[in-house]
């Protein structure tokens, strides 16, 4: 599965900076939140925000065209809603990671998939969720065999592969932009882990580090 997942050369083009960190975490035990997650999220909200960080991410978005005010990066808009919301376990242990390093976070329900998840630059002929309507030509996206996934990088995912209390099986994609170092990347994905590994400690947990040219 992870060899599978693709990053289109097009998309080093608009940021040569771009990394993403790749996780599958399988035989999951999620929940409603507890008092454990709802602790995670506590001290995530604590931390102060890293507007370098975000700028960088609102600099991708005007790349390709898009408006970052007005769609808003997944991390601007996760660190504009503290203290943080809480949703279940599983979305909670990667919204206080995504928080703690300022860094873009999507948990996919990989059962929900069909075929590899692949970021890619819009047609804008790709079937997508009404709620999201359709995207527009140029824009980047996630999308599966089935059609989009997450529109405008990592801004909004669509119902069909979101994480419920009911998932087993996940994929989460951990995305980097300069200044975040290749090293905090792989340290924030660790972390991840050991939320993961806290709440099932019979999960499954494969890593794969995508960058330019890999």
């Amino acid at each position: 599965m992870l060899d599978d997942i693709l990053v289109d050369e097009a998309i080093h083009t608009i940021r040569p900076d771009f990394a993403v960190l790749v996780m599958t975490a399988r035989g999951l035990r999620n929940g409603p939140t507890d008092d454990r997650s709802r602790a995670w999220l506590a001290e995530a909200s604590e931390q102060g925000v890293q507007a370098e960080k975000i700028e960088s991410w609102r600099e991708a978005y005007k790349a390709f065209g898009a408006k970052p005010s007005r769609t808003r990066p997944s991390v601007d808009a996760l660190t504009r809603r503290l203290p943080l919301p809480e949703i279940n376990q599983v979305v909670d242990a990667y919204n206080s990671i995504s928080v703690r390093h300022c860094l873009p976070i999507g948990g996919e329900d990989l059962d929900k998939y069909d075929g590899p998840a692949h970021l890619t630059v819009a047609t804008g002929d790709e079937v997508s969720e009404e709620a999201l309507g359709a995207p527009e030509p140029g824009e980047v996206i996630w999308r599966d065999d089935t059609g989009v996934t997450c529109r405008r990088w990592n801004w909004r995912q669509v119902v069909r592969t979101r994480l419920t209390e009911e998932t087993v099986n996940a994929l989460f994609l951990l995305e980097r932009l300069e200044p975040m170092s290749i090293e905090e990347l792989e340290l924030a994905g660790k972390e991840l882990a050991a939320l993961l590994t806290e709440l099932s400690p019979d999960v499954r947990i494969d890593t794969r580090l995508i960058t330019t040219g890999k």
